[in-house]
């Protein structure tokens, strides 16, 4: 099937556009009419689509055709279907290549084609958004070739079995469309992921004592775990957060695809991919949508955007409480799902959680110190932690308090054996994720990669407890009263503290540990 119908002057050509992350097709038909001119683009665009059609007429007149206003034409585009809402510049280049081709300036089969593009007024490409996620779902839909700006040919080069071709003006697309055959362009090659190490100001060697929130961290790394920091001001916590990212393994290609995906889509790409875990840190006067994610028309949040990384909530009880109270399902199921009258979306929200805060308003109560006096009232500190509520605690593994930290220790040398830093850290933490990873593919578990991602049935396949452990486990539970999540969530938390020192077996040292990470402040 061709681009254009001489007898009827209608033209097909193919686009898409994303709803979420999910791929959607849209097929541009423009049919043209004597009589006066008017250029009308239904199927239900946004501003940026409705006003498409100036930036597609000048760019058809300043690549050396003539416009529709100047051939005097009736132009109706419609882009289908008409019930999804149509939204971005990306469909500029389909329609400018659907016009000549209804015109019979140009000529070329369209079949299994997709054009993604916004025209500038002299013809030029510019680049556009969601290219990653839009071609991967090309490639899924049977899509064989894909025209994208050049600005985007490096991201779009990571998708492998189909031809992505980086387009700079309109004429020369159309030069290349219209020999048939090869063409002039050719393929863009498969973009290599150089996964480079990174450099970063914080190193767990920089750290001074708090060997115990350390442990925990580590922890948290290697099976994906939620972790709080309790304690007074300056002990720490911001520091041992951001230094937290530097043990955590780089991500493999899915990854790297599903999180550049996710900043492609919105708009927070600053390069061609992501090959670390993102590190999120939003402010505590954050509202509720950009945390969680909405909007009229939902976009993803900050949750969504530390997906495979680390979302950082420091001033924890200092957010809305309503923002708080939203984690409760994401922190659960690792995804998010926003409603809104005008559309419902699914977005990814597989992270780790660092909440930080301190024991009360002042900063100074129970884990305070010496030098400086509560001057909180009972009635303020209930209210304080009233602000995080108890489904919010039972979906935190890892629960460590960050106290004072003696001057001597903050002016040891550099070379101190106790700091080890983050390299050989992360060497751990990768070493437990491979015992996570060769478990899961052992007893047939699909799609889950850390031990914080298991349901109670692949539990059951993985984790064999003695009878001794199950005693253990079993009066600690009812002496700390917890819930059956937090009393599943032990066991994740001692399966990875066993996966760091390489055992096959929960021990009793590994059970007694996980459970010193309950909430208890």
């Amino acid at each position: 099937m061709y681009a254009v119908s001489m007898s009827t002057r209608i033209s097909k050509i193919y686009s898409a556009q994303l709803s979420g992350l999910n791929f959607n097709t849209v097929t541009i038909e423009v049919d043209l009419s004597n009589g006066l001119h008017s250029f009308a683009v239904v199927g239900l665009g946004d501003k940026a689509v409705e006003e498409a059609k100036d930036r597609v007429s000048a760019a058809i007149k300043n690549s050396g055709y003539s416009s529709p206003k100047q051939k005097n034409q009736k132009v109706v585009i419609s882009l289908a279907p008409a019930d999804i809402r149509k939204e971005g510049p990306s469909f500029d280049l389909g329609m400018a290549l659907g016009y000549l081709c209804a015109t019979g300036d140009i000529f070329f089969d369209s079949e299994k084609k997709l054009f993604l593009g916004e025209l500038s007024l002299e013809g030029r490409l510019r680049k556009v958004s969601g290219v990653l996620p839009l071609v991967r779902g090309a490639c899924d839909m049977g899509f064989t070739e894909v025209y994208v700006p050049k600005q985007n040919a490096v991201e779009a080069g990571l998708v492998r079995g189909i031809k992505v071709y980086a387009v700079e003006t309109l004429e020369e697309i159309i030069g290349h469309l219209m020999l048939r055959k090869d063409g002039l362009m050719k393929p863009c090659p498969l973009t290599r992921i150089i996964c480079e190490e990174q450099s970063f100001d914080t190193d767990f060697s920089l750290i001074r004592g708090q060997e115990t929130a350390k442990r925990g961290l580590e922890i948290a790394a290697a099976g994906g775990h939620n972790i709080a920091m309790y304690g007074p001001p300056g002990t720490g916590k911001t520091m041992l957060a951001k230094a937290f990212r530097t043990i955590l393994p780089p991500l493999n290609h899915e990854e790297i695809l599903e999180v550049t995906g996710v900043h492609s889509m919105a708009r927070t790409l600053d390069k061609p991919f992501i090959a670390h875990p993102p590190f999120r840190s939003p402010h505590h006067t954050s509202s509720y949508a950009s945390l969680v994610g909405g909007g009229p028309f939902p976009k993803p949040g900050e949750l969504t955007l530390a997906h495979r990384g680390v979302l950082f909530l420091d001033e924890f009880p200092e957010f809305d409480r309503s923002a708080i109270d939203a984690l409760r399902q994401p922190l659960e199921d690792r995804t998010i799902t926003v409603s809104r009258a005008r559309g419902v979306m699914t977005f990814p929200a597989q992270c780790i959680l660092i909440a930080s805060m301190n024991p009360c308003p002042c900063g100074y109560g129970k884990d305070g110190n010496a030098e400086r006096k509560c001057s909180c009232t009972d009635k303020d500190i209930a209210w304080y932690r009233k602000r995080i509520s108890g489904p919010i605690v039972d979906r935190i593994d890892l629960w460590v308090s960050v106290s004072k930290v003696e001057y001597e220790k903050l002016s040891e040398n550099n070379s101190a054996k106790s700091n080890e830093d983050s390299k050989s850290i992360r060497k751990r933490v990768s070493d437990a994720r491979k015992h996570q990873t060769a478990r899961f593919k052992k007893r047939k578990i699909i799609g889950k990669k850390l031990n914080s991602e298991m349901s109670v049935s692949d539990m059951e396949k993985c984790i064999m407890l003695s009878p001794e452990i199950k005693k253990l486990l079993t009066s600690s539970a009812e002496k700390l009263s917890l819930s059956a999540r937090a009393f599943h969530r032990v066991i994740k938390v001692a399966r990875t503290i066993a996966d760091l020192e390489g055992k096959r077996e929960i021990g009793r040292e590994h059970i007694l540990e996980a459970l010193q990470y309950r909430q208890r402040f």
